[in-house]
């Protein structure tokens, strides 16, 4: 059966897209993960491939025009498949299988999926798919619901927040009507263009209309609203737990496992959604100062000092099991293929920091000013790559492409995993330039509010462990980049200067390369040069 392949959205803020190319033409065969087309977006040019495998019967958008999120892109199908009424109920004119597409007017599609799609939808439903928020997504999970079926959805409102291989994602509507539908439940993962919900006008029947979509997650497709029938939506299948008073505490699955992870009593929350249901802000923003529970008002002193502890006789296996977020899946996925693919190896250089150390308190006298060690290492480093290009290289299996524009990616740690943040055109930053943007990309990777153009197109990684009194370590080579420097603590050491033991203060750096683009002579020579910048920090200022 033929499948329709709309305009994808491939950030947050993407409304429309422009083709740059087609990779493929009508009548070409094609496989899953091939490029069909480079789409431009509000941020940067992207490949889009097919997650679909068939022969490119149709065109809706030609190269060089603008069409809205959504429009039909192409349909992709069996050789000689008549896809007429698929065209006529979709967006663009026809395009004769034998001829150049083209199209006279791109309207947003009604039926927003790349699964197999039913000739009409009733006057006014919209399938809203699981979003593609970035490059490399394939999947993503449904953090929470912020809507639930039965409410009227205005364009703008943030539907779910979305976590994606990146970051957790608030996803928007396009569409104005009521929810009818969820097909994907909160905390459940479907693959990118999996039914995600129904928009459309209230008490419209949709019998059928979900069965003709992949659904992605458990979620059947007895969920969507009809009158009689009570809708099952993330915040209204709400954990029901009882208290010794007989109380019925309702709470969000979101919001149970938040409240779980910081050892919150879900009894000391006063819920803030429908009939007091306790949500995710209730739980984020509970402090038990302002949210004492009834039952521990009543308590003696002595009851209120210590919340109670799970007991755990001597000897009993004791395990817990952690759901998998996403991010840690990607990172789990990735870091195994870099490890396992790329043959690594490491260099070690010790550095003296005694210049730097004071040079970074003269720096930091100015007002307005704030420079970190880091922030020395990675103006450093972008100097030192322009230097050894080769360094600023990827591998690919026909060529070896060196960068010479210069992205350094800052790894940082947050609560699902790690995210690297990029620098662009690092070595253009003066030092406090580079302060502040590594403060500002580092909190909101913390709050997860990056943008995944934020964490695309670095050409060489930096990881600091030096805070946690790491004194060197070994990281995994961020890929595509061929190289990753590893930044240890700064320690104070007996050290021989002149003939003589003095003290003083040293850093470790290791530099793991990628064997294939990388000889050991050129990261050392690159080691080398990092070395006297960083103790000669006046240099970078040249």
């Amino acid at each position: 059966m033929a499948t329709i392949v709309t305009m994808p959205r491939l950030s947050d803020t993407m409304t429309e897209g422009t083709v740059a190319a087609w990779l493929k033409k009508v009548g070409d065969k094609i496989s899953e993960g091939d490029i069909l087309a480079e789409i431009e977006t509000d941020k940067a040019t992207m490949e889009f491939e097919s997650f679909n495998e068939g022969t490119l019967l149709y065109i809706g958008i030609p190269e060089g025009e603008t069409a809205p999120v959504d429009s039909l892109l192409a349909i992709i199908g069996n050789e000689g498949e008549d896809v007429s009424a698929l065209i006529a109920g979709g967006s663009a004119a026809p395009v004769a299988a034998e001829s150049a597409p083209t199209v006279a007017e791109a309207k947003t599609t009604e039926a927003v999926t790349t699964a197999p799609v039913a000739a009409a939808l009733p006057k006014g439903v919209i399938v809203v798919t699981m979003p593609r928020l970035s490059d490399t997504m394939t999947e993503g999970t449904v953090a929470t619901w912020l809507k639930k079926v039965g409410d009227k959805i205005v364009e703008g409102d943030i539907l779910a927040e979305i976590e994606t291989d990146k970051a957790t994602m608030e996803f928007e509507s396009f569409n104005e009507g009521t929810l009818l539908f969820i097909g994907i439940q909160e905390g459940n993962t479907a693959p990118v263009d999996s039914l995600l919900a129904i928009i459309g006008p209230a008490g419209t029947d949709i019998t059928g209309i979900a069965e003709n979509y992949k659904i992605g997650g458990t979620a059947p497709a007895a969920t969507a609203a009809k009158e009689e029938v009570k809708a099952t939506t993330s915040e209204s299948a709400e954990v029901i737990e009882t208290v010794s008073d007989g109380k019925r505490i309702l709470a969000s699955p979101l919001a149970k496992k938040i409240a779980n992870d910081k050892g919150i009593q879900l009894a000391q929350v006063k819920g803030s959604g429908e009939n007091g249901r306790i949500v995710k802000s209730d739980i984020e923003n509970f402090t038990p100062a302002t949210a004492p529970s009834a039952t521990a008002s009543k308590a003696p002193e002595s009851a209120k000092t210590e919340a109670p502890k799970v007991f755990v006789p001597a000897g009993e296996i004791f395990t817990e099991e952690i759901k998998n977020s996403q991010m840690r899946k990607i990172i789990a996925k990735r870091l195994a293929e870099s490890l396992f693919t790329a043959p690594h190896y490491n260099l070690v250089i010790e550095v003296t920091m005694d210049e730097a150390m004071q040079s970074r308190a003269i720096i930091n006298n100015v007002p307005d000013t704030k420079v970190s060690f880091n922030d020395m290492v990675i103006k450093a480093c972008a100097l030192a790559l322009k230097k050894h290009p080769k360094i600023n290289s990827q591998w690919k299996e026909d060529a070896i492409i060196i960068n010479h524009h210069v992205n350094v990616g800052v790894a940082v740690a947050v609560e699902d995993g790690l995210v690297v943040p990029v620098l662009r055109f690092t070595d253009a930053m003066s030092l406090s330039q580079i302060g502040t943007s590594v403060r500002d990309l580092a909190g909101r990777a913390k709050n997860k509010k990056l943008l995944p153009t934020e964490m695309e197109g670095s050409t060489f990684t930096v990881s600091n462990l030096g805070m946690f009194g790491i004194t060197e370590f070994n990281s995994i080579i961020n890929q595509p980049n061929s190289a990753i420097l590893s930044v240890g603590a700064i320690v104070e050491k007996p050290v021989v200067k002149n003939g003589q033991i003095v003290v003083g203060n040293t850093m470790m750096l290791s530099l793991a390369c990628d064997h294939r683009t990388i000889d050991g002579a050129t990261g050392a020579q690159f080691l080398q040069t990092l070395k006297q910048y960083i103790e000669n920090p006046v240099t970078m200022l040249a």
